[in-house]
């Protein structure tokens, strides 16, 4: 099932770059990006509610709160550094260099969570990288 939601995710993650550009237009990136994270706050709910698992609340560690914590932080930096970006340039080359993150993510993943890095991994972040460059120069 991972691979269904897995691709359904790549999928999703592709409208939102057509979406975000074209929505984009004579609107401030970051109020764009305060839009969408409302959107995305009251679908989450509803998934939550939906769900029946807003119990769950109170059996979450403080470590988990820390880290989901930092991790919203990090998905709103994204989210306006993104935004910006396709404001400023063309879908067709920032989406590409967002990409980049599946690098990035293999290497914290290898050095923070000390998963393995084998050299598939590797060949797979070499061609990524040179992709991501052929499309954007």
């Amino acid at each position: 099932m991972w691979l269904v939601f897995a691709l359904l995710s790549a999928v999703f993650a592709a409208l939102t770059s057509i979406l975000a550009k074209i929505g984009i237009e004579g609107v401030g990136s970051n109020l764009a990006t305060a839009i969408r994270t409302v959107v995305v706050v009251i679908m989450a709910w509803g998934m939550v509610f939906l769900t029946h698992t807003q119990g769950g609340i109170w059996d979450i560690s403080r470590k988990s709160w820390l880290f989901l914590i930092l991790s919203g932080l990090a998905t709103g930096a994204s989210w306006l550094c993104y935004y910006k970006a396709l404001q400023l340039g063309n879908a067709s080359q920032v989406v590409p260099i967002d990409k980049l993150s599946v690098v990035i993510t293999l290497i914290l993943a290898f050095v923070f969570l000390h998963e393995e890095f084998t050299v598939k991994s590797f060949i797979g972040c070499i061609l990524i990288g040179l992709g991501t460059l052929i499309m954007v120069v």
